[in-house]
């Protein structure tokens, strides 16, 4: 048989057809069994309020269900507390129940069960949804309070005077207001070289923690301007964005000397780096602790996209010195009643 263009066009349609008609099925199955856990749920609520029954049916009901179907079944004691507390929780929220629908039942329990209020729940449903988010990076994002961080009215840029509109929400979507790099293991004193070794060491989760659309391209990336040379510390590039993205790790204080350092770059990197499609570059700087009000003002004036936020790092020292030098506290302890005087930089 002569395998022409025709034949090829047909089998890859044919394919793509299969493939979507099984993806479909698999939607279709969760959302008929997440049904049918609210269901449950629902039962048992039912039946304890008419007809007083205590916890113990709970235990009773797993094991006739379980003798039923299979101790594999889904219908273990804790999964049908699950299912009480997934009806107690979504009975009265008609837009979150559909939200619940489009995701495995994992997932489902890691969401209701761990976020407080019904925004927190909406926050990881959605994005769950949009990003396609595995167990383990949900549970990862739970763990870190990415809800919390990512709380538009907590960050400060100034992606709105100096993005177009389109860009500024997508920005603002992109930086979050504090991240959370305790992965790198090191102590919160360390030297910003030290930060950002262990971030080129750790730059998978480094990425996860960044969050969706970017791809990473280099650290203390090389400018030229005239007979000068200037390294960036962090270069990424953000696929929603179509732009570069430049971070500078700062361990410490902010210092309104950051923005207009950071400016500098941004202007280098547009007129050397940045493609002629790509949009304008953005600045994210990250320190250990930083001034609201000094932010604000420090880039207000700025011509050149950028936010600033916070990092937090091991409040101890890493596991491997751990035994071999003091605690922080125990240290600040030995300074005090030494009295010596140590100047961070």
């Amino acid at each position: 048989m002569n395998i022409d263009t025709t034949y090829l066009d047909f089998i890859t349609e044919l394919k793509q057809k299969i493939s979507s008609a099984k993806n479909k099925a698999i939607v279709s199955i969760n959302t008929t069994m997440l049904e049918l856990y609210f269901e449950i749920g629902k039962n048992i609520i039912l039946k304890q309020e008419s007809l007083g029954w205590g916890k113990s049916v709970v235990e009773q009901m797993a094991k006739d269900l379980q003798d039923e179907f299979g101790a594999k079944s889904g219908y273990s004691t804790q999964n049908l507390w699950y299912m009480r507390q997934f009806y107690l929780i979504y009975k009265d929220n008609l837009n979150l129940q559909q939200l619940v629908g489009e995701i495995p039942w994992g997932h489902n329990i890691l969401i209701f069960s761990k976020c407080k209020d019904e925004d927190e729940r909406k926050y990881y449903l959605s994005n769950t949804i949009q990003h396609g988010w595995s167990r383990n990076v949900l549970t990862h994002h739970i763990k870190t309070d990415l809800y919390s961080r990512d709380q538009i009215s907590l960050k400060q840029n100034n992606f709105v005077s100096t993005l177009p509109v389109h860009l500024s929400d997508l920005a603002n979507e992109m930086i979050k207001s504090e991240y959370n790099l305790e992965f790198l293991e090191i102590a919160k004193e360390a030297k910003e070289r030290e930060v950002e070794n262990a971030i080129i060491d750790n730059i998978k989760k480094f990425l996860l923690e960044l969050g969706y659309g970017f791809s990473f391209i280099g650290n203390q990336y090389k400018l030229v301007l005239a007979e000068n040379e200037y390294f960036i510390d962090l270069i990424f590039f953000h696929r929603k964005l179509n732009a570069l993205v430049a971070i500078e790790l700062k361990v410490g204080k902010f210092r309104p000397e950051y923005a207009g350092k950071m400016n500098f770059y941004l202007n280098l990197l547009n007129d050397t780096v940045k493609m002629p499609h790509e949009n304008p570059s953005i600045g994210i700087i990250l320190c250990t602790d930083k001034d609201n009000f000094e932010v604000e003002y420090s880039i207000q004036n700025v011509n050149q996209p950028m936010g600033v936020a916070t990092y937090t790092v091991e409040k101890t020292l890493p596991k491997e010195l751990k035994g071999i030098l003091p605690e922080a506290e125990a240290l600040k302890e030995q300074i005090q009643n030494s009295a010596l005087k140590i100047n961070r930089v």
